[in-house]
């Protein structure tokens, strides 16, 4: 049994915690101790730090959306003018898709925005029974927020199975007055005529490599990347307007490399150096046929190997 607790005891003071012996212990212990504004400001600080770039630097505004500004300007004037379509947004990967259909949600709902969106990747549910259960179950809700419709982003759309774009062309027409689609895509011509032609269509085209290169630029000196001139000539060129490659390679190259110049972004990339591509033919063109084949595999075994 517990010995009762003295209240007249005089109050003794805890021992001094244990001096931090790194930045890493200090940081914790402060997070655990603080309360208040510092804390809070400290937090999201530290979650940041674990998200992919492309997620940290992702555009929040219609406004921040790399290029195509005659296509968000066009959806501010929708926005604007309370008529909003359905929408159908295809072209390459990593051309900001994605990020302009986030971006209009948070345009059109604020902070709350995923209180009122159903995003799906269809390439993940493709099937007849997610447009029958999850997308039709979603429309069917009533809205109860001032928009008077909720969103539906359907990524990788062009994956989805003909009976499944059938199932949403039924969708879509019974259930306009409540929901508005967004459907993203790669390939528009696998996607149904039928849909197509019940959204406004916007072709995102590959961003040119001065695009790219500003956010790139932005990335490097906030995050502190010692990345050569050669070594950002040689991502702009490689990625081809994919923003989101683009942003993966650097922060692949920034955790692999002290310094990320042309050599680095070429071994994580995987892609052969322009000088092996020179070797190669140059052998090919020269050596006889045993010597250019011996060659040409010694370089495939040193670009695989590192």
């Amino acid at each position: 049994m517990a010995e009762p607790m003295d209240v007249d005891a005089p109050h003794q003071a805890p021992p001094p915690a244990p001096k931090p012996k790194n930045a890493m212990e200090a940081m914790m212990a402060n997070a655990k101790k603080g309360k208040g504004k510092e804390t809070d400001a400290a937090q999201p600080a530290v979650l940041d730090d674990g998200l992919p770039w492309v997620e940290k630097y992702r555009p929040v505004s219609l406004d921040d959306v790399v290029s195509h500004k005659d296509i968000t300007g066009t959806i501010e004037k929708f926005i604007d003018a309370g008529r909003l379509p359905h929408l159908l947004l295809y072209g390459p990967p990593g051309t900001g898709k994605t990020s302009t259909v986030l971006a209009l949600a948070r345009r059109l709902y604020g902070t709350a925005y995923k209180k009122h969106i159903l995003e799906l990747n269809a390439s993940d549910d493709r099937g007849i029974d997610v447009v029958r259960d999850q997308i039709k179950n979603f429309a069917m809700t009533k809205v109860l927020f001032s928009k008077g419709f909720k969103l539906v982003i359907l990524d990788e759309a062009d994956m989805m199975t003909q009976a499944a774009q059938s199932a949403l062309r039924r969708v879509i027409e019974q259930h306009t007055k409540n929901v508005r689609f967004c459907i993203l895509c790669n390939y528009v011509n696998k996607i149904t005529p039928a849909i197509q032609s019940r959204c406004t269509r916007f072709r995102f085209s590959p961003l040119p490599e001065s695009e790219v290169k500003i956010r790139v630029d932005e990335v490097v000196a906030k995050e502190g990347v010692n990345m050569t001139k050669d070594g950002e000539a040689a991502l702009l060129k490689l990625t081809r307007g994919d923003m989101r490659r683009a942003l993966n390679v650097l922060q692949a190259c920034h955790a692999a490399y002290d310094i990320v110049d042309e050599a680095a972004v070429y071994n994580c990339t995987g892609n052969p150096h322009p000088k092996d591509i020179e070797r190669v033919v140059k052998s090919m063109l020269q050596d006889e046929f045993g010597s250019a084949y011996d060659g040409t595999r010694f370089c495939k075994y040193a670009s695989a190997h590192g």
